[in-house]
């Protein structure tokens, strides 16, 4: 006779562990008994069950010390919200030497990020929500289950089809309608096209023009943002090469979002990528209520930049890069610290 725990999926032994852990609030070795199974196992499906966002934690952050951070921050770019989460003072070297710490600012504004849509769906059931890429809204995505909103519509804001991971458009439009069982729709075009007329040509398809319509006019847009070095996205993806980047950077560009490089005043450098991407444009983005996911310090630059265009309205941010841009515009921020 074959163990009833045996006989379930991986899938399942996850959530039968996550359950007893998390809702019934058994320790390990409780659960481990339970189910017939080892801790160290119980250990295993419980990291798998928050990997996947099958478990998304919510945590009370208001008291994290950095409101006068975010208060100062709001006021300079004139943000209806600014929203930090707990900074630790984390070094290059120590982001070098853990993983897991390297990948704090991503989770955490992640995190954030899908405690603010969740909120924004439950205030508004048949949002209009347009997503970039990158793994900040990955993230995100990740924290998103147990939200029931059949009525919203997720789009993307740019092509992908460039791109092959797990942050690309298309993924992160999947993950969030499948979370949150809302429909989903994609630009069925490359992230950046071959010359501008091709470019013309594909925003001229029917099956395009339909889902960039509903983009540009989205309720709500979450775009991230990127540095332009050598380690960046963009280039660790080879979606832009490094004679692209040289020009970019020679043209004044300091960052992206959704592939429009901007300069350190957050205007669209006069380069040919900016002629043949296929993304919603900064005046779309405008009209949108856009909100701003900035994880990682070595964003800071390009996160001021992007500010300074007016484009978001909302700011999303780590502590650590928080307290980095306060320190940069030499904003009085009442002595706030790196201590969370």
């Amino acid at each position: 006779m074959v163990p009833p725990m045996m006989q379930m999926s991986e899938s399942q032994l996850m959530t039968r562990a996550a359950w007893l852990y998390y809702v019934g609030g058994l320790n390990q070795e409780a659960t481990a008994g339970r189910m017939g199974l080892t801790r160290a196992r119980v250990n295993k499906l419980l990291a798998q069950a928050r990997d996947s966002g099958l478990v998304s934690i919510t945590i009370d952050g208001r008291d994290v010390g950095l409101l006068p951070v975010e208060n100062a921050i709001r006021q300079e770019f004139g943000l209806q919200f600014c929203i930090a989460t707990p900074a630790l003072s984390l070094t290059p070297a120590d982001k070098a030497d853990n993983p897991i710490l390297a990948e704090f600012p991503l989770r955490a504004v992640g995190s954030a990020a899908a405690a603010h849509l969740r909120d924004a769906l439950a205030a508004k059931p048949d949002l209009v929500v347009g997503t970039g890429w990158g793994r900040t809204l990955a993230q995100m995505s990740k924290h998103m289950a147990g939200v029931s909103a059949p009525r919203a519509r997720f789009i993307s804001l740019m092509g992908s089809l460039t791109a092959n991971s797990s942050f690309n458009p298309f993924e992160v439009i999947h993950a969030l309608a499948q979370a949150s069982g809302a429909e989903g729709f994609f630009l069925p075009v490359p992230f950046i096209a071959d010359s501008e007329a091709d470019r013309d040509v594909l925003y001229s398809q029917q099956a395009v023009t339909r889902p960039l319509e509903l983009a540009r006019y989205a309720d709500l847009a979450l775009i991230s943002v990127g540095e332009l070095t050598e380690s960046s996205l963009l280039r660790r993806q080879g979606m832009i090469s490094s004679t692209e980047l040289a020009e970019l950077r020679a043209a004044g560009a300091v960052g992206d979002t959704n592939g429009i490089f901007f300069d350190a005043s957050g205007y669209p450098v006069s380069h040919d990528l900016n002629s043949r991407t296929l993304a919603v444009g900064f005046e779309d983005l405008r009209r949108s209520f856009t909100v701003l996911l900035a994880a990682g310090t070595e964003k800071v630059e390009a996160t001021e930049a992007l500010l300074r265009s007016g484009v978001p309205k909302g700011l999303i941010i780590d502590g650590d890069t928080a307290l980095m841009l306060a320190a940069r515009l030499g904003l009085d921020h009442g002595g706030a610290t790196g201590a969370a």
